[in-house]
């Protein structure tokens, strides 16, 4: 599709159309350990992920908070300075993160299976 047209459907979609672009790809070994048959799992707030890209590239942490409206995520010890020299979370967009260990519960039972 267009550019536009996929943008649009990020940033003015519904809530349920858009929480399908905070998907983050899973790292191979815990794909082959847990025996996950899906390439990406939505990520969720105790998950555990690796930086791919960017300033904080290669920095292990756990998912602090998920962001539906901005399409954020938001990871434990993480920062950046604003100009007035405040520290608060530094943002990072799903595509740039790989997933490495998963928060269990009742509904991410069915990945740990293949189903």
């Amino acid at each position: 599709m267009k550019r536009r047209r996929e943008r649009r459907k990020k940033y003015s979609g519904k809530m349920h159309k858009t929480r399908a672009f905070l998907r983050v790809h899973i790292a191979k070994e815990l794909k082959d350990s847990a025996k996950i048959a899906k390439r990406s799992v939505l990520v969720n707030k105790g998950d555990t992920v690796t930086v791919m890209r960017g300033m904080h590239k290669g920095k292990n942490a756990k998912v602090q908070k998920v962001s539906h409206i901005k399409g954020l995520v938001y990871l434990e010890g993480v920062t950046a300075r604003n100009a007035r020299g405040v520290e608060n979370m530094a943002p990072f967009q799903p595509s740039n993160l790989k997933l490495t260990a998963l928060k269990e519960s009742a509904y991410r039972k069915k990945f740990m299976k293949g189903e």
